[in-house]
């Protein structure tokens, strides 16, 4: 998404941009704790905690189209099983853990780094883990097996897409800086998609032992024509996600989710 930021190649006259990278519950707690990124990468979950300080921008986000975060586990188990375990999972602000807890809110969840839950479900710590990154794809490689897609879950419960992850910008800013910097990360995100070979070769330096096949599959999944635009369905689905985890206790806050475009 945020290549031709980046890299220079969109570039913004009187706007310099910094680009800061950390794990996706690292990012939702520096917001809530600080607002101190002007444009940052959020859980859907965390917005209505966020709200007062950041809106959501149109365009940046992840969204899975009948498919998203996975319970895996070191044996074969049915959904029904996972109210008797503890599941690791990557961050209580997390949208998949929202998920998660929308399915089934009995679930017992201990907090683990996201790239350590794999590992850990193999050393028997853990029986099952709940995973959102590239390991989607390569789970079965280790030996684990599916408990439940939560983005199929998801889709058979409300005939949504499932929104994950999106961008936010802080409200202080001004509608104006809002508008030349939703433009800004917009061309971005289309000049990755048309220049994909080379986007998909900077993001590979951020890729954990991930060959460049499954690196342009994990990528298909989650940036997309969705990112340019959610399309009405997939605000709606933004909506409906936090709406019913405010219905059922899961979110604290009411839900107020505005776009700056």
């Amino acid at each position: 998404m945020f290549y031709g930021l980046a890299t220079n190649k969109i570039r913004v006259p009187g706007h310099r941009f910094t680009h800061t990278l950390c794990d996706i519950e690292t990012l939702n707690r520096r917001a809530l704790e600080e607002a101190f990124y002007d444009v940052t990468a959020i859980s859907f979950h965390a917005y209505p905690y966020l709200q007062q300080n950041y809106a959501l921008m149109g365009c940046g986000g992840s969204v899975g189209e009948g498919y998203g975060p996975m319970v895996v586990s070191s044996r074969r188990l049915t959904p029904e099983d996972l109210g008797r375990i503890r599941i690791a999972v990557p961050g209580t602000l997390t949208t998949a853990y929202l998920a998660l807890k929308i399915f089934n809110p009995a679930v017992e969840t201990v907090v683990v780094p996201f790239d350590q839950i794999i590992p850990r479900i193999l050393t028997g710590e853990f029986e099952a883990g709940l995973i959102i990154h590239e390991g989607q794809l390569t789970y079965s490689s280790s030996g684990l097996y599916k408990v439940i897609d939560l983005g199929i879950w998801w889709r058979e419960t409300t005939g949504l897409v499932l929104p994950l992850g999106g961008n936010a910008i802080r409200r202080s800013l001004g509608a104006d800086a809002h508008k030349i910097i939703s433009k800004a990360l917009r061309d971005s995100i289309r000049h990755a998609l048309e220049h994909r070979e080379q986007a998909l070769e900077y993001a590979m330096q951020f890729a954990r032992d991930l060959d460049s096949g499954l690196a342009n599959r994990f990528v298909s999944m989650y940036v997309n024509d969705r990112t340019l635009d959610y399309g009405a369905d997939g605000r709606e689905a933004i909506r409906k996600l936090l709406e019913m985890g405010h219905e059922r206790g899961i979110i604290t806050v009411a839900p107020q989710v505005d776009f700056v475009d």
